[in-house]
């Protein structure tokens, strides 16, 4: 690590406000007297941007800079999250903050994780992009502690993270701006739709697109489905211990990227990626034993499993094509999508079924990371 992280880190740290979505989905779900279905679509507007985005500004930061993106991107956050401050009245008010939110941590997305191989150091990316991961979860965590805390001592509203994150987000992007980066440069024509989508000829980049897209839904169907679980199965209150739930999740994902960028100084990444996948495997299974216990284990074991999948399968793709990263990483945020398409498929299997069916998803999905990770990675 260098200074130059430090910025970039801070990055990182605002991009996991996005996934605030999560546990916004069980509050919301409450507040707005809301179907497990409508609940679901908090997250698709959540991540819908991310489909729409990532790709055009793939491009623009391939034209011009990852650092400017960078900027943009906490901007347009920073919008979103001031909305609610004039008053959270209406269910459409809140999606459209959302949308804005997730349109932010999309472009985030698209230069916050090339630009980490711009100040890491030969050989060293995949450690960093971990270790920046762990830094996400920092922020995706405080969308369950923040809440758990007003409302269990303060007895304050879940809306105070509004202007917690928008403050967070507008010292980030004066830290940036004032920051210089050094970003590798590339001799080569400039990207364009058809060369970005043309990488998608590539089997190796499109199983790993899918890859991204399929693990980002599951994760969010885990992050907006633990708390609805524990209300549902062992009558545990979303507003208070719901949420700890909900952060019992994300810690195992922070604790698991923290050891992950230990771990990847002296394993292989393309092992390591096949560990976490069974571990994840073995922790979903775990949720559907009636016992409380025994589904909070299994709750901690799958966020262990999920902490590393992410920056494995994004890095793991970037270094086959290090050349081509700015268009990978357009397709690779634009997968992120998977959080806006899968988790409103679970929410009506809940609906249909029975909350705990609903997790069936998530593990349906893990069969072809599963394959990804097995067959697919080690042929390459």
């Amino acid at each position: 690590m260098n200074r130059k992280t430090f910025p970039i880190l801070l990055a990182f740290l605002c991009m996991g406000f996005g996934d605030a979505v999560g546990p916004f989905v069980g509050l919301a779900k409450e507040q707005f007297a809301l179907s497990n279905f409508e609940a679901q679509l908090i997250a698709f507007m959540g991540f819908i941007m991310f489909g729409l985005l990532s790709v055009p500004m793939g491009i623009v930061q391939d034209r011009t800079s990852k650092k400017r993106v960078l900027m943009i991107g906490l901007a347009v956050a920073l919008v979103g999250l001031v909305l609610p401050l004039v008053g959270l009245n209406t269910y459409a008010l809140f999606l459209l903050t959302i949308l804005m939110l997730g349109a932010g941590a999309a472009l985030l997305q698209v230069a916050g994780n090339p630009i980490m191989r711009d100040v890491s150091a030969e050989g060293k990316y995949s450690r960093n992009l971990s270790f920046g991961q762990f830094i996400k979860a920092i922020g995706s965590l405080s969308g369950s502690l923040i809440p758990f805390a007003a409302a269990k001592w303060f007895g304050a509203s879940w809306s105070v993270l509004f202007p917690i994150y928008a403050a967070s987000l507008l010292l980030t992007l004066v830290i940036i701006g004032l920051t210089r980066i050094e970003e590798q440069k590339n001799e080569k024509a400039p990207a364009s739709l058809s060369s970005t989508f043309s990488l998608l000829s590539n089997k190796f980049v499109l199983s790993m697109v899918l890859g991204i897209f399929i693990y980002v839904g599951i994760e969010i169907c885990l992050s907006t489905g633990v708390p609805i679980l524990l209300n549902s199965r062992f009558g545990i209150d979303i507003k208070t211990w719901g949420l700890l739930g909900n952060a019992f999740f994300f810690i195992a994902i922070l604790t698991g990227r923290f050891f992950g960028s230990i771990i990847l100084n002296w394993i292989k990444p393309a092992a390591f990626f096949r560990a976490t996948v069974v571990a994840s495997a073995v922790g979903i299974a775990l949720i559907f034993v009636n016992n409380q216990a025994v589904t909070l284990a299994g709750i901690f074991i799958t966020g262990l499993g999920f902490a590393n999948i992410f920056p494995l399968i994004f890095s793991l793709a970037v270094d086959t094509l290090p050349k081509r990263s700015n268009e990978i990483s357009g397709l690779m945020v634009t997968a992120i999508a998977g959080g806006a398409f899968i988790p409103p498929i679970m929410g009506a299997v809940a609906d249909s079924t029975s909350v705990v069916m609903g997790f069936a998803v998530p593990l349906v999905g893990l069969v072809y990371l599963a394959f990804l990770s097995f067959r697919n990675v080690s042929k390459a």
